[in-house]
């Protein structure tokens, strides 16, 4: 078990648009951030982008319920999103599973998030949602 890992989850899930000033505590200057929708360089870089995240949406946050290490400084956190948007799923909630592949000195220094795009966002269009809920069907 990582105290690490732990220590992590619990202060990433504590963010929200008023204390984003806290994220060099955990990231490094040079933070290498990917999801499957952006990549980001730098700290300032990914301050402006969790700004602007917060900004748009009118809850976001997090359960973790899996920690993993794979060897020192390097493990997984598996967690599940929990946010509202206004203009997707008529403001209802949406929860997306995933999981956070960390690389760390003292401070996390490469960041990629592994999740399904379309259940984050694509599905939740009103033009896509149900051309993509049918493919879905169609291919299953």
């Amino acid at each position: 078990m990582s105290d690490f890992l732990h220590d992590f989850a619990r202060r990433f899930a504590a963010l929200d648009a008023s204390n984003l000033h806290t994220l060099h505590e955990l990231y490094s200057d040079d933070i290498q951030f990917r999801d499957p929708l952006h990549e980001i360089h730098g700290l300032a870089a990914l301050q402006a982008y969790f700004a602007q995240l917060y900004a748009n949406v009118s809850e976001l946050g997090f359960t973790f319920h899996g920690y993993d290490q794979v060897q020192d400084g390097s493990g997984y956190l598996r967690w599940t999103l929990h946010y509202r948007h206004p203009r997707l799923s008529r403001g209802q909630r949406i929860d997306v599973a995933g999981c956070s592949h960390l690389l760390w000195h003292e401070k996390v220094y490469q960041h990629r998030d592994y999740f399904d795009a379309g259940a984050l966002l694509y599905e939740h269009l009103p033009l896509m949602g149900p051309a993509i809920g049918w493919l879905k069907g169609r291919l299953a």
